[in-house]
């Protein structure tokens, strides 16, 4: 497994096909921060270009502060860990960004990386140094990043009443369409919990201790099995065998107990009788398992965050594709081909997932995951949050992927701002990935 391998060194495409050059070792150049700077006022249209610029309300865009700044052959424009109070983008020239690591990669204007922020957060991620003398750079207040994440929450105050903008060759597609308005409508059959679950969610709203969750639990012998097996498992440590469910709640505690019996009760959910669509379940599972493990062990490593918590978090991420495939299967002679389908989540499994999730009860923090997981640039606030987890891990997962092509360096987004100072460093990958890959195995085994 090499989730972490990406981390500072992903491979990418040659910049004629719109992704960034990238080197073996990091370039050599006299620190300078030589610049002129000007206020330029550029249009709306060109402001919205750049993201999240794009998805904000013109009227807000007009507003911006905001001015361009023109940088020298090997210029410094700003260098790795300084405090940042503005947001940068690319507007003409090439420049090449030093993460912590011995790889750099180059971003050119008219590229599609050029369109994303340099930086994110609260101190830069990389040292970005001009390659040409014709570098032009957009200053733009970082406020834009309380506004976007301010606008985010506005939407999911209204879960059941967002607007799904589906792209044109999906809205001229009947059966995305009829799946559009009956979330709208909020007529769509919903996954429920099952009953162990929901008894023990409800139940632990109470504040009950480990004999009444025992009494709970043992009604379902195989989650009492799952339980044991996690209990003794490398993940706690167990160096005494324990052969029942009262010592096996004892060792994980009450809150870890039920999130894994959340977790181990969702695979229930993702199931259809559709062979086809049930191939699309399994392989949502799949990856629901992958991402909550990695989840997991960046909530371990990384945060005081409990990894249970991080792990449950991860497993309902893209709980919002479930109403979609069970469309289809109300559905059999609309539905499209499963590629069709799987192409389609992205516009879907973020406000699905949330409205799934708050339906079921889930605290505001969690049924907000799915809208915000791909949501690279959208900020939580100073502190590293389980949200701020789920989208490290959802970047991570994609490293290796045909869905790479196009998405940020990790160093450049809000939520890789906020790990400790030298926790993700490059020697990360060679002293923790052992590590991480015995608990990942452990965690994909007795989630299985």
């Amino acid at each position: 497994m090499k989730w972490l391998n990406g981390l500072f060194d992903s491979k990418t495409s040659p910049a004629n096909e719109n992704l960034t050059a990238e080197h073996s070792s990091p370039h050599v150049f006299e620190s300078s921060n030589s610049f002129t700077g000007q206020e330029v006022k550029l249009s709306i249209e060109q402001l919205k270009k750049f993201v999240p610029l794009r998805n904000l309300d013109d009227e807000i865009v007009a507003t911006l502060p905001h001015n361009v700044m023109h940088y020298p052959k090997n210029a410094i424009i700003f260098e790795r860990n300084q405090t940042s109070d503005h947001i940068y983008y690319l507007l003409t020239g090439r420049i090449v960004m030093q993460p912590d690591s011995v790889n750099s990669y180059e971003v050119v204007a008219g590229n599609t990386l050029a369109t994303l922020p340099l930086n994110c957060g609260t101190h830069y991620g990389a040292t970005a140094t001009a390659l040409t003398n014709n570098v032009n750079i957009l200053k733009v207040s970082d406020s834009i990043s309380r506004i976007w994440a301010n606008q985010c929450q506005e939407e999911l105050t209204c879960v059941e009443l967002l607007d799904i903008e589906l792209p044109a060759e999906l809205s001229d597609n009947r059966f995305f369409n009829s799946f559009a308005q009956a979330y709208q409508k909020n007529t769509l059959h919903l996954p429920s919990l099952p009953n162990v679950a929901l008894k023990l969610k409800q139940a632990m709203q109470q504040e009950i201790g480990i004999p009444e969750a025992v009494e709970i639990i043992q009604i379902d012998p195989p989650i009492v099995t799952k339980l044991i097996q996690v209990a003794n498992s490398p993940i706690y440590a167990a160096t005494t065998p324990i052969n029942n469910c009262h010592d096996a709640i004892t060792r994980i505690g009450l809150n870890a107990t039920r999130n894994l019996v959340l977790g181990i009760s969702l695979k229930q959910l993702f199931n259809t009788k559709d062979r086809m669509l049930m191939q699309g379940m399994q392989k949502l599972w799949r990856n629901s398992l992958y991402l909550s493990s990695l989840c997991f062990v960046l909530a371990e490593e990384f945060s005081n965050i409990n990894p249970e918590d991080a792990l449950l978090a991860g497993l309902i991420c893209d709980i919002g594709a479930i109403p979609l495939l069970h469309f289809a299967e109300q559905f059999p002679e609309q539905y499209p081909n499963l590629a069709e389908l799987e192409a389609s989540l992205p516009f879907f499994k973020g406000p699905v997932g949330s409205l799934v999730l708050h339906t079921l009860g889930f605290s505001a923090e969690l049924s907000n995951i799915p809208y915000q997981a791909e949501n690279w640039f959208y900020d939580s606030g100073e502190q590293l949050t389980i949200t701020d987890i789920v989208i490290l891990a959802k970047l991570h997962s994609y490293f290796g992927s045909k869905k790479a092509k196009g998405l940020p360096y990790i160093n450049t987004i809000p939520a890789y701002s906020k790990i400790p100072q030298g926790k993700l460093d490059a020697d990360f990958s060679f002293t923790i990935l052992h590590k991480a890959q015995n608990r990942i195995q452990a965690i994909l085994q007795l989630l299985t």
